[in-house]
């Protein structure tokens, strides 16, 4: 499809095509350790399918509903017998229920090998003349507390070498319009809060990542699909994802990334990435760089 934003691949994909095939050796999950927030439904629940495809052992699934856990995790052992799913109804703005699912899915000691940060709250549509203050406090408030708890609980149980992928959005960088302030501001701050992490934690891979317009809850709350006039498929976010967690991906980590783009483009301007600043939220038009200069602001 012709992208609708302008984009740094010439392909601009709206479904999963070959190289983000889990059966793809270079993609293989095997033996890893998965845990997804809102994970029982849309994009959390198809990203659990994949890393299941691909060899995962063993998947939390974290959500505030427990039917939707329930369905999806009786879904994912019958299509995969060897896979164990564990899931927990959470609230992931409470602290107590985040470190309690983290507790009772690693009990035995094991480590966390890939972390999906995809709850979120749309939080209320008015511009910022008209929101009621206290809603749009809220909403912020609930987005980053719920990003917080968990990568405080990843920090705890993290591998060597493990990855968060922050499911973002395209509200976090653009401006789309006054009914999305209480969003764009969550969705910013929980963008720096991951960046935090991983600025504090240089051997952890931090991704985040706009997923696309996926027709989810979540997205047709905040006027999805009908305002965007185009649609995504979940397998689109669902297999990136799994190719984030992958080595092939780490030459982009710390950068913010569409889902649409093309993985092969990016991966043969590999060594261009990997010196540059492209695709890091920062201030645009200005080279400040990792120069250490921080430390002479007293930062």
């Amino acid at each position: 499809m012709t992208a609708p934003f302008p984009s740094p691949t010439s392909k601009w994909h709206d479904n999963i095509y070959d190289s983000l095939s889990p059966s793809r050796p270079e993609l293989s999950a095997k033996g890893k350790v998965v845990l997804i927030t809102g994970g029982g439904t849309g994009i959390g629940a198809e990203t659990a399918r994949f890393f299941a495809a691909a060899g995962a052992s063993r998947i939390a699934l974290l959500g505030r509903r427990a039917q939707p856990l329930a369905e999806t995790k009786a879904s994912l052992e019958r299509q995969f017998p060897n896979l164990a799913v564990f899931v927990a109804p959470t609230d992931v703005t409470k602290k107590s229920d985040v470190d309690a699912a983290f507790a009772g899915f690693l009990s035995r000691g094991e480590k966390v090998d890939v972390v999906v940060s995809n709850a979120a709250t749309a939080g209320p549509r008015e511009s910022v003349a008209d929101v009621d203050g206290e809603a749009f406090v809220d909403a912020v408030s609930q987005n980053v507390k719920g990003a917080l708890f968990v990568a405080q609980a990843f920090l705890r149980y993290a591998a060597k070498d493990a990855v968060a992928v922050n499911i973002s959005s395209a509200a976090a960088i653009f401006n789309f319009g006054p009914g999305y302030s209480s969003y764009s501001t969550a969705k910013s701050a929980t963008v720096r809060l991951w960046d935090s992490l991983a600025s504090a934690n240089p051997d952890l891979s931090v991704f985040h990542i706009q997923p696309g317009v996926v027709d989810t809850d979540m997205n047709r709350e905040a006027g999805g699909v009908k305002a965007a006039g185009f649609e995504d498929h979940v397998s689109l976010p669902g297999s990136f994802i799994l190719w984030l967690a992958s080595p092939e991906a780490r030459f982009l980590k710390g950068r913010f990334l569409f889902s649409n783009w093309d993985i092969d483009e990016l991966k043969a301007r590999r060594n261009e990435f990997e010196s540059g600043e492209q695709f890091k939220v920062g201030l645009g038009g200005w080279p400040f760089g990792n120069g250490g200069w921080e430390a002479g602001w007293g930062l």
